[in-house]
């Protein structure tokens, strides 16, 4: 693992779980880490833990993120912030909820890309982006009309923006995790009904823990994947391969 010594990387829903796991393993590795939230208080905890510093704006805000993003040095881009939405079908969805998700997911993330992406070019010295994705983009989950077309969006604002940036030294990866079991997505992914076959149907036959996948985007972001750059990365425990 490089060392993140001197490279300052934003990480967006820095507040949740993934997000926060992401901000600790990058602190662990020497990186001078901006801890973003929707508010000052949803970062507070994990600031006040690990010495990042603490950076608030609405990724529904244009505005807000170009003001919190113009003007800092930025090495890396985590986009881990997000929203679950609902569980439906087509038939059912409430289209505004799905209107929101695409805001969130697929929107916000090209926002931040957008403007921290001309700070890591006016640097001049290359970079990474990682992408907080989803098996949901990958493959079919029932339920997952809103929240499974955001991150297909995503993972093709990844793809591009691979292409688009390639030339300025700065790389562009999503990550593509399986659930993470924790209170927010234990009302449906913890129901035995969904929760017994899903795990019948994976080969590691578990769900995934926040450091599962906070490791991985560490690496995506380090030079040992220097030559990696517009791949969507399953941690999904084999799920998608069958």
């Amino acid at each position: 693992m490089s060392d993140f010594q001197g490279r300052t990387i934003l990480v967006t829903g820095a507040g949740g779980g993934i997000g926060g796991a992401t901000v600790r393993h990058l602190v662990a590795a020497g990186a001078d880490v901006l801890a973003a939230g929707r508010t000052p208080e949803s970062v507070e905890a994990i600031a006040r833990e690990t010495g990042a510093t603490p950076v608030a704006f609405d990724l529904e805000s244009e505005e807000e993120i170009r003001t919190a993003i113009e003007g800092r040095d930025l090495y890396g881009v985590v986009n881990c912030g997000g929203w679950g939405g609902e569980i439906a079908t087509p038939m059912d969805t409430d289209i505004a909820v799905f209107d929101k998700v695409i805001s969130i997911n697929a929107r916000g993330a090209l926002l931040v890309i957008k403007y921290a992406s001309r700070e890591m070019v006016r640097l001049g010295k290359g970079g990474a982006i990682v992408n907080v994705s989803s098996q949901a983009s990958l493959v079919g989950l029932a339920g997952h009309i809103s929240y499974g077309s955001s991150k297909a969006a995503l993972d093709n604002i990844t793809r591009v923006s691979a292409l688009e940036l390639g030339g300025f030294g700065i790389r562009v990866n999503s990550v593509n995790p399986t659930v993470v079991m924790t209170p927010m997505s234990a009302w449906y992914w913890g129901r035995p009904d969904i929760e017994g076959p899903f795990l019948d149907a994976m080969p590691l036959h578990r769900w995934a823990t926040e450091d599962d996948i906070a490791a991985p985007i560490v690496f995506l972001l380090s030079d040992g994947a220097a030559m990696i750059s517009g791949v969507s990365l399953p941690i999904d425990g084999g799920y998608t391969s069958r």
